[in-house]
């Protein structure tokens, strides 16, 4: 018990990183209704260009920000497929996830994995070195993240992306070039995905080209955790996006219980796949099975 205790501080401090990026992901899933698989390659995007940046001696203030505007381009490609080709969206993002493995294969010179030298590891933002020091600038992070997405979707830009994601038709009808709001919304979401990247190899020490490898079924299970948690509560926007964080917190420590137990961890993935997919089916099939039950308890004079 005591090495289960001893380590779920590192599985808050991953689900935190992990949190943040599954916040980009709910900005594309939620709020512009498009399912963009680009996060696998831009969350390894980030990282390699941190390390990149940060080993040339470049300020790991100034290589997270290159980090996060590298996210942005990725997520720009994706809109450009998607909107001036008239590619499906999901598969621009299958394209530019697949891109972006060379791409990143070649920031990092070749190598499969390129760590951060050990003499720098005490001045990244989120070093491994104090797991409390790490815990704090995440928390910060994250926090600061959450306010000014919140004030950003306030803003007349915000809510556009919003109506986007909600009725795209309508939105046009309104004068609402939604074009422009999906690239902005695709771009921001991929850069704040490149972000938890750069944090991601911060605390791992080294960026590997296989870091994103199912990062869209961790930001997915995140997300309807979080829903989950939150739901009952309150429907505030900074709210739900407090609760894709903790709905990533919930699923690392839930990983490291697994492997407390001894478990095969192979299977989490799987289990992961699973949750999201209940999650989602769900509510469709109530709709589709049980319309007559839910309008009644909507309507009590349905049973009369």
């Amino acid at each position: 018990m005591l090495g289960l205790l001893g380590a779920l501080p590192g599985a808050i401090a991953q689900g935190i990183i992990w949190g943040i990026m599954a916040i980009g992901v709910y900005l594309t899933y939620k709020i512009l209704d498009i399912a963009d698989l680009t996060v696998d390659g831009s969350i390894c995007t980030g990282a390699a260009v941190f390390v990149l940046l940060f080993a040339s001696g470049v300020s790991p203030w100034v290589a997270t920000i290159c980090s996060f505007l590298a996210g942005a381009v990725t997520g720009a490609i994706t809109g450009f497929l998607h909107i001036m080709l008239g590619i499906p969206a999901i598969l621009a993002g299958i394209l530019t996830q697949m891109s972006l493995w060379s791409i990143n294969l070649m920031i990092q010179g070749g190598k499969a994995n390129s760590p951060i030298p050990y003499a720098m590891l005490d001045r990244i933002l989120v070093t491994p070195i104090s797991i409390l020091r790490a815990l704090l600038t995440l928390a910060v992070f994250a926090a600061v993240m959450i306010a000014a997405l919140y004030l950003f979707f306030g803003t007349e830009l915000g809510c556009s992306i919003r109506a986007t994601g909600s009725n795209p038709i309508m939105s046009r009808a309104q004068g609402i070039n939604t074009n422009m709001t999906k690239l902005i919304g695709l771009s921001l979401s991929n850069a704040i995905v490149a972000f938890a990247g750069a944090l991601l190899c911060q605390y791992q020490g080294a960026s590997d080209i296989n870091m994103g490898r199912g990062a869209v079924v961790i930001g997915l299970a995140a997300v309807v955790i979080g829903e989950a948690i939150v739901r009952r509560f309150s429907q505030n926007f900074a709210v739900h996006l407090l609760g894709v964080v903790l709905g990533a917190v919930v699923y690392f420590v839930v990983y490291q219980i697994v492997v407390f137990l001894g478990l095969n961890t192979n299977f989490l993935k799987l289990l992961s796949a699973a949750v999201v997919a209940v999650f989602l089916g769900v509510p469709y099939l109530k709709r589709k099975y049980l319309p007559h039950k839910l309008a009644t308890r909507r309507d009590p004079s349905c049973s009369k």
